[in-house]
């Protein structure tokens, strides 16, 4: 487990991929119409194992 790791690039994707997620999560959350609570666990895991990997997976420069 000890070359696993991020790059600069990784980590600006995933940042970039946490913020649309979330977005989305926040806005399926706030609507709620028509199948609602679908979209925003496809929106909400992704984000949630975004930060994850973010928060606990080391950065290599």
């Amino acid at each position: 487990m000890s070359d696993l790791y991020l790059t600069p690039l990784t980590g600006t994707i995933l940042v970039v991929l946490v913020a649309f997620c979330g977005h989305r999560f926040r806005k399926a959350w706030k609507e709620q119409d028509e199948g609602w609570q679908t979209r925003a666990w496809l929106f909400g895991v992704p984000a949630m194992m975004g930060l994850l990997a973010l928060g606990f997976v080391p950065l290599k420069f």
